[in-house]
């Protein structure tokens, strides 16, 4: 029980760059590019593939997961964020912040396994593409995608169940926006249960995907150097160097943030990782994958090509 004077949390106040006036202006402008970038992209890639019955495919099905949760990532918190460079220790209310933070966290965590995913699908096409479509059936490929979403689900409701109820008046986040780690360490009630949570999850959702990826990409780089084609060793080297490209700035980056010794209160360090992940992953994933595929730019012609004609 809080003591009768204990003031009750309404709102949060966020931080930002609010120490820093002149930096907001550049800030802005940088999170408006990213923002409309992964707009448009993701939201075109999601729309080709839906729309282009060339793209039905295992790779292009997961694709089109990864743009899909990119993009409710990218505007979960990027507008408010933007909208915040305007002013001076912005707020945000209790059950926004609550929605923001749970929300980012059960993304950012569906993304991590559907990386793995990915990763095996690559494998499949390239170690094994005899047997690709049998390994990669449609029943297999949304059991993957509905057990990635199911376990992130269940961690994020575990992590709510653990959420500290006591804050002793403590409102304001040296954050961008609402960010799990910053919000425990406003708390005056007991979090070492849910930090505990948070780390071991953490182990589980960045360790084994990340180190399963690094396996499956040293097999196809091996299976890669024996192919006789060498266009074909060309074009399989560049779509996997540019998958580790994008697994390595997101994975590395949360794995700094949420593995590391934690301090009692945030950086200003911590609030350009999460940037890392939270704004430049979702706004290369359309560019690294997908924009430069000669598929996905026949696709665009054959969707646009044809309501133009028509």
């Amino acid at each position: 029980m809080g003591s009768p004077n204990e003031t009750r949390v309404t709102e949060f106040i966020l931080i930002g760059l609010s120490e820093h006036p002149r930096a907001q202006a550049v800030f802005f402008f940088f999170l408006l590019m990213a923002y409309l970038i992964s707009l448009l992209g993701n939201g075109l890639i999601v729309i080709l593939i839906i729309a282009d019955a060339h793209l039905h495919t295992p790779m292009y099905f997961f694709l089109c997961i990864l743009s899909s949760v990119d993009l409710i990532l990218s505007n979960n918190a990027l507008p408010e964020i933007q909208v915040n460079c305007f002013f001076y220790r912005p707020t945000i209310s209790f059950y926004r912040c609550l929605v923001q933070m749970y929300v980012g966290l059960l993304l950012v965590s569906t993304e991590c396994v559907l990386l793995a995913i990915m990763a095996y699908d690559r494998f499949a096409a390239i170690c094994q593409p005899l047997h690709y479509m049998q390994t990669m059936s449609w029943r297999f490929c949304i059991s993957l995608v509905a057990a990635a979403l199911g376990f992130s689900a269940l961690t994020t409701l575990i992590n709510i169940l653990l959420q500290p109820t006591e804050f002793c008046g403590r409102n304001v986040i040296n954050h961008f926006a609402c960010e799990l780690q910053s919000f425990l360490k406003l708390a005056c009630s007991d979090t070492h249960t849910s930090e505990l949570f948070m780390h071991v999850v953490s182990l589980f959702l960045l360790i084994p995907p990340f180190g399963f990826i690094v396996v499956t990409y040293g097999r196809i780089g091996w299976a890669v150097i024996l192919m006789r084609s060498k266009e074909g060793r060309k074009k399989a080297f560049s779509t996997c160097s540019s998958h580790l490209a994008v697994v390595g700035v997101f994975y590395g980056t949360i794995m700094i943030m949420y593995m590391k010794p934690q301090r009692k209160s945030s950086s200003d360090q911590d609030k350009v990782i999460s940037l890392m992940y939270g704004v430049l992953t979702p706004m290369l994933n359309p560019l690294i994958y997908s924009l430069r595929n000669r598929d996905v730019k026949g696709a665009f012609w054959r969707v646009f090509g044809r309501k133009r004609s028509e």
